[in-house]
C-alpha cells in the first residue's frame, strides 16, 4: 500500500448508513474499516469470475463442468 492517502465519497441512503453504523459499533471498526473490507471483497469476488470465465473453456474441455468436478482433480 502506498503511503498516499486517497479519500472517496459515498453517499448512503439512511436505511445504509444505519446499517453501516450498527455493524461497526458491533465490530469495534470505524466506518471507514467496514467499506474498504466490504470494498477489498467485492474486488477480490470480481477478480475471480472474471478468473473463472477466462478458465472456463480450459476446464470444460478436460470435461470439468462443476466446482465438484475441479475439486475432485486437483486435491
Amino acid at each position: 500500500m502506498s503511503d498516499m492517502s486517497n479519500s472517496l465519497t459515498v453517499r448512503l441512503d439512511d436505511d445504509l448508513a444505519r446499517a453501516l453504523d450498527r455493524v461497526a459499533e458491533a465490530s469495534g471498526k470505524s466506518r471507514s474499516e467496514i467499506v474498504r473490507e466490504a470494498l477489498r471483497r467485492q474486488i477480490a469476488m470480481a477478480r475471480f469470475e472474471a478468473l473463472r470465465r477466462r478458465l472456463a473453456p480450459l476446464a470444460e474441455a478436460r470435461g470439468w463442468l462443476t466446482d465438484e468436478d475441479v475439486l475432485e482433480n486437483v486435491s
